[in-house]
């Protein structure tokens, strides 16, 4: 693509040009990922009939649904969608080193940010279901959650994080960095948090999602955030549920109202208040290292530079982008009122 540049003195005519094509390739950039997303799905509707036509049983166990609509996305689906989107040209990032104490701050940080922003999303979409009087499931997180644990560390801790980065850091930020890496921060975050199809977790997937995209256009290594993605994954999808399983809540709840044997429930609540104690320090340094280090996370300028006030909408106001936008909004909404 040829390089163009609004800068002052620069004619309006050539800041329009500037404009028309960035609108015209992140609207190509939209409808490959939106292609993206329905071959996913027209994977899993074909293959979720194909089973329930032979063996509609299976699909009752949770460890089985959840490694089928993950085999659909992460191997076969999610191909397809690198092989749609690597069709656009893409920039070559920097490769920096980071050392292993910067590495653990960022980790920290990282976490403080996800926690944070996912408790944001919680009381959202807890006074969502205030109004609409009933509970909003998360039917993701649930089919997880009933999972055995060796298939959420294989999925959540392993295949997600593998596929989520090459495809949402990788894939999108070598091509949106061309337009200043603050562009491909902000889109790489909204683009993931969005695939992710509910309210609560777009909280929280968006905003870690812009920290990943964040060292990766720094750093240029895809290593760094799919080990901080994992980790933050088994922290929360893995371990944090087997704390909570350490705790008989039955057995609480009956000692709560005054029966129940305390002697049955004291060593897992301890266990799980300990790692709860923790957990929270982990938070409190990481807002504090997030504020502490926040302008030193300064962010270029691409090779082509868009207009000052038409870079947002340059971005989103286009044919592909409001398409794959209305899509994810749509699902969102849906699973918000059904």
């Amino acid at each position: 693509m040829e390089e163009l540049y609004t800068q002052p003195g620069v004619p309006e005519q050539a800041e329009k040009e500037t404009v028309k094509q960035a609108r015209r390739f992140f609207s190509n950039m939209g409808l490959m990922f939106l292609a993206g997303t329905l071959c996913i799905y027209a994977i899993q509707y074909k293959l979720s009939g194909l089973i329930y036509a032979i063996r509609p049983e299976i699909l009752q166990n949770p460890d089985i649904l959840l490694l089928f609509s993950s085999v659909s996305m992460y191997v076969l689906g999610m191909p397809l969608m690198i092989m749609l989107v690597h069709t656009i040209p893409k920039e070559k990032i920097q490769k920096r080193s980071m050392t292993v104490g910067k590495f653990l701050v960022a980790l920290i940080i990282c976490y403080g940010i996800m926690y944070a922003s996912n408790l944001i999303g919680s009381l959202i979409t807890y006074f969502l279901a205030i109004l609409k009087g009933k509970p909003i499931d998360n039917y993701t997180m649930e089919l997880a959650g009933s999972a055995s644990l060796w298939v959420r560390i294989l999925i959540m801790v392993i295949w997600a994080p593998i596929m989520e980065e090459l495809i949402f850091r990788k894939i999108l930020v070598d091509r949106v960095v061309r337009y200043g890496e603050g562009a491909a921060v902000v889109l790489s975050g909204l683009m993931f948090g969005l695939f992710h199809g509910n309210l609560s977790q777009f909280a929280y997937a968006s905003t870690i999602g812009m920290f990943f995209a964040f060292i990766y256009v720094k750093t240029g290594r895809l290593q760094y955030t799919i080990i901080m993605h994992m980790v933050v994954n088994f922290l929360g999808g893995v371990l944090s549920l087997f704390m909570l399983d350490l705790v008989d809540l039955e057995e609480l709840q009956s000692v709560m109202a005054g029966g129940g044997d305390l002697s049955k429930v004291l060593p897992g609540l301890l266990v799980f208040m300990l790692y709860m104690f923790c957990l929270i320090g982990i938070v409190v340094a990481g807002i504090v290292l997030l504020i502490v280090y926040r302008k030193r996370m300064h962010l270029n300028a691409g090779r082509i530079a868009l207009p000052r006030g038409k870079r947002f909408l340059t971005m989103i106001c286009n044919a592909g982008m409001g398409l794959f936008f209305l899509y994810w909004v749509v699902e969102i909404v849906l699973q918000i009122i059904e």
